[in-house]
């Protein structure tokens, strides 16, 4: 079977990194070579720009600009190469995040961001993406027992997380070829065997 590209998107506290290595591992146990990464992020530079983004306050079109420059960074140094090795690769975040964070939550022009995805990876896409969805005020009754710092996005009103919400169910309407959405107010074990049923199925 050839090398798959999976990546996991939701709202924060949606359970989306509770099932990343899970997955990860379900997956290493049938056989396969998996590597693990994650956006902002997965290469050197790229976890230099995710502080920068996490933590720092900038203008809306640098906050996307940055986001896909160490997106193009990623791709050249860690998801193509591993998939052209025949490595299936699992990604927590990819360009859907974009899509919801900096054009539904903050409100950038989706056809600046259409651009950009073109400009960066062209015909590179998941092969499947699990969208783990969540009400709001859910979510942000487990991201308030979270046991950390929240990042600046974390930290956003309600409206922000309505919005990024919305805007990935509204890609996942657009692509429902990608897209699998699982409902996060499920058990876990719920959501584990939703999970196995799909990636049975890639």
């Amino acid at each position: 079977m050839k090398a798959k590209f999976i990546t996991l998107e939701g709202v924060d506290g949606a359970g989306k990194s509770t099932h990343l290595s899970w997955l990860v591992e379900t997956l290493r146990s049938r056989g396969k070579t998996v590597v693990q990464t994650r956006e902002p992020g997965g290469t050197p530079l790229g976890e230099k720009l995710r502080e920068l983004l996490l933590h720092e306050s900038m203008h809306l079109e640098t906050e996307a600009l940055l986001m896909f420059a160490a997106r193009r960074e990623h791709l050249e140094q860690v998801i193509l190469p591993a998939v052209q090795r025949g490595n299936w690769v699992v990604c927590d975040r990819f360009t859907d995040a974009s899509f919801a964070y900096q054009g539904g939550g903050r409100g950038l022009a989706t056809d600046k961001l259409a651009q950009l995805e073109r400009w960066v990876q062209g015909e590179v896409q998941p092969d499947l993406t699990l969208l783990f969805d969540l009400p709001i005020d859910i979510a942000a009754q487990r991201m308030a027992g979270a046991a950390r710092t929240l990042d600046r996005f974390e930290q956003e009103k309600a409206d922000f997380h309505e919005r990024v919400r919305a805007a990935y169910l509204a890609r996942a309407t657009e692509n429902p070829g990608r897209f699998r959405v699982l409902d996060g107010r499920q058990s876990i074990e719920q959501i584990k065997n939703q999970l196995e049923d799909i990636i049975s199925s890639v």
